[in-house]
């Protein structure tokens, strides 16, 4: 019989996604900013404690203070929807109904098995339907999604979600190619795999439509 605590871990390492939302309690920001770097940082100095640290070095004194700082203000700062990207959209008066593609956008996220890295790159498109977004709203909206404990297939289809909500439209498309570093740094250590996950709405469903968008990330820019 496999315990609760191997098949958490069976889960974590085939990075099992249990729902497309971001598991988030009730109570999640009830507390400030503040009052979250403060309880980090104690739980940090308590982990490096137990691994045997000492925190009276000079080089490991504010390193509690600067990992709490991080996660509330950086890495995770896309749980606070006060930082969500607004949702403005501009009427297309241009009348451009083709395909607008924005590839090889960076993306940093962070896995929420391992707390490890992931990086890699986010390909996203959409066929308007009457509104545009401005170019850096799409990395906005990547690097919003991807600053929380993640898995990326669920960051794929967070960032469709969020620009078909914004453009009224279903047809929208992402490509994420990634490196994680639980797989990279750890366990099987393969540091040459990375992950591909796609999701297609609307017109991009259609193969001929699909194929297009594929072609166009294919593309060398180079400048």
């Amino acid at each position: 019989m496999i315990s609760e605590d191997n098949l958490h871990d069976e889960m974590g390492n085939n990075h099992i996604a249990t729902n497309e939302n971001t598991p988030l309690r009730a109570d999640a920001f009830e507390l400030t900013d503040e009052q979250k770097i403060e309880r980090i940082k104690k739980d940090v100095e308590n982990i490096l404690c137990t691994l045997g640290m000492d925190l009276a070095d000079d080089s490991l004194k504010g390193t509690p203070n600067r990992v709490a700082k991080m996660f509330v203000k950086e890495i995770f700062g896309g749980l606070n929807p006060n930082k969500k990207p607004s949702s403005s959209t501009f009427e297309n008066k241009y009348k451009y109904n083709e395909m607008l593609v924005e590839k090889n956008i960076t993306v940093y996220s962070t896995c929420e098995h391992h707390l490890l890295p992931i990086v890699g790159r986010a390909h996203v498109a959409y066929i308007s339907k009457g509104n545009v977004v401005g170019l850096s709203k799409m990395n906005r909206i990547v690097d919003y999604f991807a600053k929380r404990p993640q898995v990326q297939e669920r960051l794929t289809i967070q960032i469709v979600r969020e620009l078909q909500n914004v453009l009224q439209t279903e047809d929208v498309a992402c490509i994420i190619d990634a490196k994680h570093l639980c797989v990279n740094s750890r366990g099987i250590r393969d540091i040459e795999s990375s992950t591909v996950t796609a999701e297609f709405g609307g017109k991009f469903k259609n193969d001929s439509v699909r194929n297009e968008f594929l072609e166009y990330i294919k593309l060398d820019t180079r400048f």
